[in-house]
């Protein structure tokens, strides 16, 4: 029970953050959390056929997401490309602490711009710590696809930022290191 505890305090957040930008509800986006952490304590006994468990939790979360747009829109079609996706920057580090709430404001703005797909790969990657192949699995798309849309989020919040850049500001390359 420990473990599984603990394992809800270190992936519920970014399973939330991610659930939420599919559901665009607070609460049905803790629903669906707790529904995927309930099918993990409902399976545990298969677990060590589980190759990996985040992206295992992952997909679940994005399958009960799915399931929920298509019960509550049943005559609307809806593609991951349609879903509009908010992210969250969470700036708790030193560094991050000296950046100016301006600059801030404008990374969240840019990033709010991204197309969806490109939107939710960035924030699984850069916010929710997870790798371009768990990425790849969990959306069903290949690996390239997401180094692709991350190159065009890193690209246009350069392009948008080039005062910060010219000053040698660093915080756009804290974004593109995997």
């Amino acid at each position: 029970m420990k473990a599984y505890n603990q394992l809800f305090q270190l992936l519920s957040g970014g399973l939330f953050r991610f659930t939420y930008s599919l559901v665009k509800s607070n609460e049905v986006a803790e629903e669906i959390v707790s529904d995927v952490f309930i099918k993990l304590w409902q399976i545990k006994d298969r677990l060590p056929e589980i190759e990996n468990l985040k992206v295992y939790l992952y997909t679940i979360a994005k399958n009960f997401s799915l399931n929920y747009i298509n019960k509550h829109y049943k005559n609307t079609i809806v593609s991951l490309d349609e879903l509009d996706v908010e992210t969250m920057i969470e700036l708790d580090g030193p560094a991050e602490m000296c950046i100016s709430a301006d600059l801030v404001q404008q990374i969240r703005r840019v990033i709010r711009q991204l197309p969806p797909q490109c939107r939710l790969i960035f924030q699984m990657v850069k916010e929710d710590g997870l790798r371009y192949k768990e990425v790849a699995a969990i959306l069903d798309i290949s690996p390239l696809t997401v180094r692709n849309q991350l190159a065009i989020a890193i690209k246009k919040i350069g392009e948008t930022l080039p005062v910060y850049l010219q000053s040698g500001f660093t915080m756009v390359s804290r974004f593109s290191h995997s």
